[in-house]
């Protein structure tokens, strides 16, 4: 169905295109200054590290659902082979053939379109079917590395793990922030939990890719009035699937990638981030998450650390 006027009022609200000059090609990272790295620095206390990335595997996440965003296939190329002849140093090397979206990722900005546009009014026919993302590609996307805040929706809501039909509204994020002990403040990286990873987690990856809960179509206000630099959370479809409103197909993504410029990541493991800011009474922290650098790419793993 067409996009109903109730997105495109919300579009006109969240919308960044030109903000920060006709040729940007990386959206809401703009907002990552160098003190705000520099603030970000200061969150480290301990120095106790935490990986926020599912292992790459070939029983990963996906399940065949999109078409050609397989799990990881990992090939030896050399197994001990003394190249330069008997007796020789011997080497192994591998390869990979993979969805570059199928684990723990960003979505780039090229990855989704509307009416015919990407962010910044590009054409999304900038997108090939050779070159990938000729604009906007995942390449382009500056260090990242910056105040993490996790936003425990779950653990707000007094559970382990929201129902897969929860829409985490405004409301949601109010009260995980609250719980968090901070403000939400221009460029943060925000991480949203609901615990529906856990499904994927205990070998169930139907139960993980379908229903599932995620962001409401009325987040990205919430996110756009705070000048929040990305986000990402647990699951598969990061918003809420099927969708809040009937046959309006990821907006939320429409939202953040074409309107806000703003870079969303799925498939994070928050679970071993949720009980370390529970126990230390917190709810931020230094993050390093910059993506893979795939010329062209409209989305690229990510290995995510948190740092206490």
């Amino acid at each position: 169905m067409p996009l109903p006027q109730e997105f495109h009022d919300i579009a006109a609200r969240v919308n960044n295109w030109g903000r920060w000059g006709a040729a940007d090609e990386i959206g809401t990272l703009n907002l990552i200054t160098t003190q705000v790295v520099r603030e970000a620095a200061a969150c480290i206390r301990s120095g106790r590290r935490i990986p926020l990335a599912l292992p790459l595997r070939q029983d990963g996440v996906q399940t065949g659902v999109i078409p050609g965003r397989v799990n990881p296939l990992h090939t030896m190329t050399a197994v001990n082979h003394e190249i330069f002849g008997p007796g020789t140093v011997a080497t192994s090397d591998d390869a990979v053939t993979m969805g570059l979206q199928s684990a723990t990722h960003w979505d780039g900005l090229a990855h989704v379109s509307h009416s015919g546009r990407l962010y910044n009014d590009r054409p999304a026919s900038t997108v090939t079917a050779h070159l990938g993302a000729t604009a906007l590609g995942i390449e382009r996307a500056t260090p990242i590395v910056s105040r993490g805040v996790l936003l425990d929706v779950a653990r707000a809501h007094r559970t382990d793990r929201l129902p897969a039909g929860h829409a985490v509204t405004p409301d949601d994020l109010d009260a995980a922030e609250e719980l968090a002990r901070t403000t939400v403040r221009p460029g943060d990286i925000v991480l949203i939990r609901t615990g529906h990873l856990q499904h994927y987690l205990a070998g169930d990856r139907q139960a993980y890719a379908f229903p599932s809960p995620g962001l409401s179509l009325r987040t990205p206000e919430w996110f756009r009035a705070r000048d929040v630099a990305a986000v990402a959370n647990d699951t598969l479809t990061f918003e809420i699937f099927p969708p809040e409103i009937e046959d309006l197909w990821m907006p939320v993504h429409a939202l953040h990638l074409v309107e806000m410029g703003m870079l969303q990541g799925q498939n994070w493991n928050l679970e071993e981030l949720s009980a370390a800011c529970a126990e230390e009474g917190r709810g931020t922290f230094f993050l390093s998450a910059t993506a893979e650098p795939f010329v062209g790419g409209t989305g690229a793993p990510v290995a995510p650390v948190a740092v206490l």
